[in-house]
């Protein structure tokens, strides 16, 4: 389970966080460096480093935010296409959401979490749903196919990697997983359309998809996420 119950509590003045995401905005918009603007809001607002994290999570320029909007695909544009998916970053993220943690809706409108897997990954309760739950809202898009992509130094990745293949044989999921050493770079490089909530590979990717917002969407999460605004 993918939720604390001390970290909950950081996030129940959710209200504060708005206005400080509108100064990060500010100061990210004017390039000041990323640390500098962190420091300066989330003293200001007298933030743990747990609160600031999700700050920073929340927060993009105004620059970033125009490039991300522009590559940003909707539902109709994906049928018969193939999707690939930044796995950990996807997959941890509903199943915090599932476990009752928080996660944070920043002003690019994708949906991010504090969790992650510092190298190690464990499967959890609430994996086999996400994957299930993911694996059929992909199927209402009419997708050719979907590519998950692992880390592959995370440990239990190969593990992970069969358990997807055989969820996609019993369910007909259109599933193709690899494991690579940097996802990020991978995903960026091959100029493909991604889901992701990472700000680098939507910063740099060819187009992309907010698959865990579509998801959240169909679902009641709405007690679970702090929102920029």
């Amino acid at each position: 389970m993918r939720t604390n119950e001390q970290d909950i509590g950081l996030f129940e003045d959710r209200e504060k966080f708005k206005p400080a995401v509108q100064d990060m905005f500010y100061l990210l918009s004017r390039n000041y460096p990323a640390k500098a603007a962190l420091a300066l809001v989330g003293n200001r607002y007298e933030m743990v480093k747990k609160q600031q994290t999700a700050l920073l999570a929340m927060a993009c320029s105004e620059q970033e935010l125009k490039n991300r909007l522009q590559k940003e695909l909707h539902p109709e544009q994906l049928k018969d296409q193939t999707l690939y998916i930044d796995g950990f970053n996807i997959l941890i993220l509903l199943e915090t959401l599932l476990a009752g943690g928080i996660v944070f809706k920043g002003l690019d409108g994708c949906y991010r979490d504090i969790s992650s897997v510092h190298g190690t990954y464990k499967q959890v309760e609430q994996t086999e749903a996400v994957l299930l739950l993911a694996g059929r809202i992909l199927q209402t898009l009419g997708l050719q196919k979907v590519v998950w992509v692992f880390d592959s130094p995370v440990s239990n990745s190969g593990k992970l990697k069969t358990y997807c293949y055989e969820l996609a044989a019993q369910h007909d999921f259109p599933w193709e997983v690899i494991l690579h050493q940097h996802p990020d770079q991978y995903l960026i490089e091959q100029q493909v359309w991604v889901c992701s909530a990472d700000a680098f590979v939507l910063n740099e990717c060819a187009a992309w998809f907010n698959l865990s917002a579509f998801i959240i969407s169909k679902g009641q999460f709405g007690n679970c996420i702090v929102h920029a605004r």
